[in-house]
């Protein structure tokens, strides 16, 4: 006797149900296995984008230090070229000044600048002429001053005049400014022999 009228079915426990289950939960593990390798990967960015920046922050503090160095060496160089162009400037005007004392009656011949005097080669008529008109201007800027003479060809006298200035009456600068004056060559000066005068 039949109690059915179908034919039996064998039995799974791999229901419909369970399996939308299991493909739920495989698709739910895939997404957080994926989730956690994308968090270790921007992890790993992470880490290496701060290496990067500390580096590229070392090498910006070096280059801040490198051109505040230049700009202290351009600063101190700009103050070295004012300092230069002031006694270039100040000598020029003492040269000027020098070649204003000398009468025209008198020719220089060879001027040689010292670092503390001055040292005059020239001709004059006779010995009173350069007394009076070169010697005493000259004794009136140098504290010391030393003439000697020999005869010269045409009658005339050659003279040579050395004026010092004592370096302890001077007002001494401070000692930026003492080794910059270093700097300029106290170079000799010759002339041609030429009458100069006012």
């Amino acid at each position: 006797m039949k109690y059915s009228y179908i034919k039996p079915r064998k039995k799974s426990i791999f229901t419909p149900e369970v399996q939308l289950l299991i493909v739920f939960f495989g698709i739910t593990i895939f997404m957080l296995f994926l989730t956690y390798f994308f968090l270790l990967f921007k992890d790993y960015r992470f880490a290496q984008d701060k290496i990067e920046m500390i580096a590229q922050k070392e090498k910006a503090d070096m280059n801040i230090v490198d051109m505040e160095q230049k700009i202290e060496f351009i600063n101190k160089q700009v103050v070295l070229s004012e300092s230069i162009f002031t006694k270039n400037t100040v000598l020029k005007d003492s040269i000027a000044n020098m070649f204003d004392l000398v009468p025209q009656r008198i020719t220089l011949s060879e001027a040689k600048l010292l670092e503390n005097g001055l040292i005059l080669y020239g001709i004059s008529p006779n010995k009173d002429v350069y007394d009076f008109m070169l010697q005493a201007p000259l004794r009136s800027i140098f504290h010391r001053t030393y003439s000697s003479f020999y005869p010269a060809d045409n009658g005339w006298i050659r003279f040579v005049s050395t004026n010092y200035v004592d370096k302890e009456i001077e007002i001494i600068e401070d000692e930026e400014a003492l080794e910059d004056s270093e700097m300029i060559d106290e170079d000799t000066v010759d002339y041609e022999e030429v009458e100069y005068g006012n």
